[in-house]
């Protein structure tokens, strides 16, 4: 019986004391949030503005350009800053050479363009040597082409007459919105490819109609969308 009223002060004793060390331990808690916090910024801090540069050449339209009637030859050039932020500028030269049996209509056209734009590499983990990106591209670019055909024949009088007009002047303004990976293979050689969903600007075509085909931008449209396998060097 008289265990009882000493177990009810060695209770109330140590609710006390825990009580008292509530407001320590949050303390020390807040304090050692604080210098986590505070060693996440001094390491961002320390992380150099400038991380390299990388060079790549995108082998899809290499393909495009050997195997079909159209492609493009391309070289990228991008700056990566602070591993997050990758400007990036894109240059190529474009060519189509394509016939319709069907409408007997052929089409020529070779010219440069270019794109210019930056990638954010959405990583948590932004120095992981492999990178996940999405961004975005604006593109022009300003060409010529041939267009002849055999054989059409006239809607209004039936009779056959054959198209060749060359030198044709025109140009297109698109934007590309871009998605990809990136993933180290050895030292600074590095494989990648790119999604991109194209959303044409503006554009002056001439008299004769809007061109088959658009270096950089690919085949007539609105919008289209178009894919990039990449070899790069990172230095």
């Amino acid at each position: 019986m008289q265990l009882k009223p000493i177990y009810s002060y060695i209770s109330r004793l140590a609710a006390i004391s825990l009580l008292s060390l509530l407001p320590l331990m949050a303390s020390a808690q807040g304090s050692k949030s604080q210098q986590v916090r505070r060693a996440a910024l001094t390491e961002a801090d320390t992380i150099p503005l400038f991380r390299g540069v990388a060079v790549s050449t995108d082998l899809v339209g290499m393909a495009q350009m050997l195997l079909g009637d159209y492609g493009q030859y391309e070289a990228a050039a991008r700056i990566n800053l602070r591993d997050r932020y990758f400007p990036v500028i894109e240059v190529g030269f474009g060519r189509a050479d394509a016939s319709d049996v069907s409408s007997h209509l052929a089409y020529k056209s070779s010219a440069p363009y270019a794109r210019i734009g930056v990638d954010f590499n959405v990583m948590k983990n932004k120095h992981d040597v492999n990178r996940v990106y999405v961004g975005g591209r604006y593109a022009f670019s300003s060409f010529k082409y041939d267009l002849s055909s055999t054989g059409i024949s006239d809607p209004v009088w039936g009779d056959a007459s054959d198209i060749n007009t060359t030198g044709n002047k025109a140009s297109c303004h698109w934007l590309e919105f871009v998605a990809g990976i990136d993933a180290r293979l050895w030292g600074p050689l590095r494989l990648g490819w790119t999604v991109r969903y194209k959303r044409r600007l503006a554009n002056s075509d001439p008299t004769i109609g809007k061109p088959w085909y658009v270096p950089g931008y690919g085949r007539e449209g609105g919008a289209r969308l178009g894919a990039t396998f990449n070899v790069t060097l990172e230095l």
